[in-house]
C-alpha cells in the first residue's frame, strides 16, 4: 500500500511539474487544479436572494416570498423551478468554456459544488438527476458531455442517483449559439425522447435536469415536455450559469 500511495503521489508531482495548477479563468498560477484565483472568484456575480421563485432571475430588492418575475408570469416555462449558481458573464463563460471546449474536467467537482449549494431546495426534493444529453455524433466528437460531467460530480456530493440514459437526444440539433428564442425553440422541437427504460424511471419522480448554462431555456424545455408526456411528477433546472433577461 506504502509502494501505490508513493507511486500516486510521485505521478501527481510529475504532472503538476508538466501541467502545473493554474486558475481556470486566468490562467494565474495555483497551489492546486480545480480552483480560480481570488481575484477571477470576485469578478464572479453570483446569483443569491431575493429572486423569482420559479425563473431564479435575481431582484435588485427583496418583493415578498413567493413574487414572481414578469418573464415567469407572461411565459410560464415548461418546468417548475430553475436555480443557477451565477450570471454568464465574462468569468463564468471562461470556466464554461474551459470544460467545455479545453477539456478541464478536473472543474467539474469545483462547479458542482457551487450548484449543489444554488440548488440545495431543489436537491433535497428531487429523486434523480438527469443531464442534458448530447447526439451520439457530438458525443464522439467531443469525447465527454460537459453536462454529465457536472451532474455525476452533483450525484457524488449530494447522493442523488444520476440517470445517464433516461433522456436520449434523437435529432442532432444545430448549435445554439447565434440563434434568437424564436430559432432556439425550432431548433430543439421533437429533438429529446424518453427512453423505454426512461420511462419506467421517470414516473412520478421528481427530477433535476442538469447544464452547464441556460440561455432562453428552450432545449429544457424541450425535455421537459419530454417528461412530462412520461409522467414526472416534477421537473426543476439546475445550471452553472444563466443569461439574464436583458443579456439573452
Amino acid at each position: 500500500m506504502f509502494a501505490v500511495d508513493h507511486l500516486a503521489a510521485m505521478l501527481r508531482r510529475a504532472g503538476d511539474f508538466l501541467f502545473p495548477p493554474a486558475c481556470a479563468g486566468c490562467g494565474r498560477m495555483l497551489a492546486s487544479h480545480g480552483a480560480v484565483c481570488q481575484r477571477c472568484w470576485q469578478s464572479i456575480a453570483f446569483i443569491e436572494r431575493p429572486y423569482c421563485q420559479v425563473l431564479g432571475i435575481p431582484f435588485s430588492h427583496d418583493l415578498g416570498e413567493g413574487f414572481l418575475s414578469a418573464e415567469a408570469i407572461a411565459n410560464p416555462p415548461e418546468f417548475d423551478r430553475l436555480r443557477s449558481v451565477c450570471a454568464f458573464d465574462a468569468a463564468a463563460r471562461s470556466l464554461v468554456h474551459a470544460l467545455k471546449y479545453r477539456d478541464r474536467t478536473e472543474l467539474a467537482p469545483m462547479m458542482a459544488g457551487w450548484m449543489a449549494r444554488a440548488g440545495k431546495e431543489l436537491l433535497a426534493d428531487c429523486d434523480v438527476l438527469i443531464p442534458v444529453p448530447l447526439h451520439t455524433r457530438r458525443l464522439l466528437s467531443r469525447r465527454f458531455n460537459q453536462a454529465a460531467e457536472l451532474a455525476f460530480a452533483v450525484s457524488r456530493q449530494t447522493g442523488k442517483p444520476m440517470l445517464a440514459t433516461a433522456v436520449r437526444r434523437t435529432r442532432n440539433t444545430a448549435h445554439q449559439v447565434g440563434l434568437g428564442r424564436a430559432g432556439r425553440e425550432d431548433n430543439v422541437r421533437g429533438a429529446f425522447t424518453v427512453t423505454v427504460n426512461g420511462k419506467q424511471e421517470v414516473m412520478g419522480k421528481r427530477i433535476v435536469l442538469i447544464d452547464d448554462v441556460y440561455t432562453t431555456g428552450a432545449t429544457v424545455s424541450a425535455i421537459a415536455r419530454a417528461l412530462r408526456r412520461a409522467g414526472a411528477a416534477d421537473i426543476a433546472v439546475l445550471t452553472f450559469a444563466r443569461a439574464l433577461p436583458d443579456t439573452i
